[in-house]
């Protein structure tokens, strides 16, 4: 008689047990419960991407005006920076010449739903870069900017018109 012992040698478990398969779905389960909300229903860090390229292009603006010596006006819509340059000093009018972002884009651009805000005033708005480091309202550089800018619930941008700092 030849009879087959499940111990033989060869002849070892295969698969998983019903309690590992059903621990494997409970922790799926509270893994999904848990997690999925959080990443699927925040923008958190697109808001915090945005914010970032804001105060980035702002001061990219207010770096370039001083250096090169010209007037950069900066218009602010909900979802976009742009930044345009004079092209020649003084100036009464920033002109056409784009000023592109330093990876080449024509705008510091939001790609999700964050958007803008003032704290002050409404969109969109155009600050204006004068050639000493100032931020004012209009060209002529006779009112200092004063309003603070909010992407969703990021800090607010503080602006300091007077010395043209950007926080």
């Amino acid at each position: 008689m030849n009879r087959r012992h499940p111990l033989a040698f060869g002849t070892g478990q295969r698969g998983f047990t019903l309690v590992e398969l059903v621990i494997v779905m409970v922790l799926l389960g509270i893994m999904a419960i848990v997690a999925l909300p959080r990443l699927a229903g925040s923008d958190a860090f697109s808001e915090a991407g945005f914010h970032t390229e804001v105060v980035a292009a702002l001061r990219y603006a207010q770096k370039t005006a001083v250096s090169h010596r010209r007037l950069v006006c900066a218009q602010l819509t909900s979802t976009t920076v742009t930044l345009q340059i004079a092209a020649s000093n003084p100036a009464n009018a920033c002109g056409a010449t784009l000023l592109p972002a330093p990876n080449g884009a024509a705008a510091f651009a939001s790609t999700t739903r964050t958007s803008l805000a003032l704290t002050a005033g409404s969109l969109p708005a155009t600050l204006f870069f004068q050639p000493d480091g100032r931020i004012t309202t209009n060209v002529a550089g006779s009112s200092l900017w004063t309003a603070g800018i909010t992407v969703a619930d990021q800090p607010v941008i503080t602006i300091a018109g007077a010395t043209g700092y950007v926080k």
